[in-house]
């Protein structure tokens, strides 16, 4: 089997239309030496920049416009070339043969070489300290540098999705210390940081591919969600993504266009399946039935969003199950029987732990918290700071319940589902399944489409079935942005894409 991509330029010249919508396109916009935006986040970058250290999806989505992999998502999800200008697979679907690209440079002048790409692949592989930092490159076997302009990645078994795995960045050899010194080939470079205050990038003047328009961005830290709209009020800020239905309701009469897309996320309350009463998967199935999903949106979200019943969200087409979301029907004596069965007549109590900075996920926790009272469950809910979160939630795995969204790098199955393997690094909800495994497994290893989704598919059952999370939405996506600029676009992925941007 042979695959070859088609040329970066050619494809990128269709990322006119934005996936779920958006407010324009790039027609009419030019690249401006004069030109600037002030860009608003909900959290800083995570400590270093290393961009093969990034847990935080909030540090990805900015680390996308700064690194770039042998390939990199388009807004339809597509794979296509970046650092490599095209690949081939060979017929047992397990050596990748990558040709890199003419002339791209790092963002210090230098050229990217088949040896930075040797070592910046094989850093992710390294397993010297444990498990890779990426832990899909377990399966790869060797990387080679064929000659000069070629690079081959050979797995140990495989993996016809593997060129999914290859968007990780592409970093200089020469660089000693990636974790505070960013040099990526994207179409924005690294300048400087305040912690918890901003950070600022610039347009890379000698990127190999279309120049992005706007040509300073700052990004200004709101971790303070009540503070979103009163930097709008005041300019203080050009653009936001993600901001909520009421906030949008406060901002209609300024001089911001709000667009609407998706998140591409599934939104669950996730549980802890270590801990008790949640290591009885009738107590998880309680919840299910307790948790009332349309309410929360109509509540919560003005009646937008989608429903969701496992680890997939609607972007994913043949891989998302629609039919999942309704597995629990809204069932109050149903949950009340389970919760008896499982010992627990009076109910119990528990805590939902939650990232302070972002009011969607908060105001879901806090619908949920009055919900689960009816059966019974006294829920309180423990906001953090997102760092702590993520250090105590996410890496610790110190929580019993958590509300939040959980994203895929890539429109790939395993991007979303890999996370609930047994022994899994990311598996932060301890779920221990041995069919699950089977089943992910040999998901991985068929090289036949259908029978790989099947086995995807059923990954996906098993969730459901034991009720690993109590699976709410994919929520809608709004998105403020100052009049004065257009280009904004929505991927089906947790990125954001500022070269897109423009001045009107």
């Amino acid at each position: 089997m042979k695959k070859k991509l088609i040329a970066f330029l050619t494809v990128f010249a269709t990322l006119t239309i934005a996936l779920g919508g958006c407010s324009g396109d790039k027609t009419g916009g030019s690249s401006n030496d004069e030109s600037s935006i002030i860009i608003g986040i909900p959290q800083d970058l995570e400590e270093s920049l290393d961009p093969h250290d990034a847990v935080a999806a909030g540090t990805k989505e900015i680390l996308f416009n700064i690194y770039e992999g042998l390939v990199k998502p388009d807004s339809d999800g597509n794979m296509i070339p970046a650092v490599a200008s095209s690949y081939e697979l060979d017929a047992e679907g397990k050596t990748y043969t990558f040709t890199l690209r003419d002339g791209v440079k790092f963002h210090d002048g230098t050229l990217v070489t088949a040896e930075d790409v040797v070592y910046s692949l094989s850093r992710c592989a390294d397993t010297s300290l444990g498990e890779p930092l990426v832990p899909a490159f377990s399966n790869i076997e060797s990387v080679e540098k064929k000659d000069d302009k070629t690079v081959a990645v050979t797995l140990v078994t495989p993996d016809t999705d593997f060129i999914a795995e290859l968007t990780v960045a592409i970093i200089p050899e020469h660089n000693a210390d990636p974790d505070s010194v960013s040099i990526g080939t994207g179409p924005y470079k690294y300048v400087s940081r305040s912690i918890q205050d901003n950070i600022v990038l610039t347009r890379f003047d000698e990127y190999w591919g279309t120049k992005a328009n706007i040509k300073d961005i700052t990004l200004k830290v709101i971790a303070d969600s009540d503070m979103i709209v009163t930097n709008l009020q005041s300019g203080a800020i050009d653009m936001i993504c993600r901001i909520t239905t009421e906030q949008a309701k406060q901002i209609e009469n300024l001089d911001y266009n709000v667009v609407e897309g998706t998140m591409n996320l599934v939104q669950a309350m996730y549980l802890n399946n270590a801990v008790e009463p949640f290591n009885d998967v009738r107590v998880r199935q309680a919840l299910c039935y307790a948790v009332n999903r349309q309410e929360i949106l109509d509540i919560g979200f003005d009646g937008k969003g989608t429903i969701v019943g496992s680890s997939m969200f609607p972007a994913f087409g043949k891989y998302y199950m629609p039919e999942l979301s309704e597995y629990y029907g809204y069932d109050i004596q149903k949950a009340k029987d389970l919760l008896a069965e499982a010992g627990y007549p009076n109910g119990f109590k528990m805590s939902i732990t939650v990232p302070s900075n972002y009011t969607q996920h908060v105001d879901t926790a806090q619908i949920i918290v009055e919900q689960l009272s009816k059966i019974g469950v006294d829920a309180s809910i423990n906001l953090v700071e997102w760092e702590t979160w993520v250090s105590d939630t996410y890496v610790g795995r110190n929580f019993e319940a958590t509300v939040v969204g959980v994203d895929a790098s890539t429109l790939t199955a395993p991007s979303m589902l890999n996370r609930f393997v047994s022994d899994n690094g990311k598996n932060f909800i301890n779920f221990s399944n041995e069919e699950y495994d089977i089943q992910f497994a040999c998901a991985k290893s068929y090289t036949n489409d259908a029978d790989k989704t099947a086995a995807f598919k059923k990954c996906e059952e098993i969730l459901t079935q034991e009720a690993a999370n109590v699976y709410i939405q994919d929520m809608s996506c709004l998105v403020a942005i100052n009049n004065k600029y257009d280009g904004y676009v929505f991927y089906p992925m947790y990125v954001q894409d500022f070269s897109t941007l423009y001045v009107k």
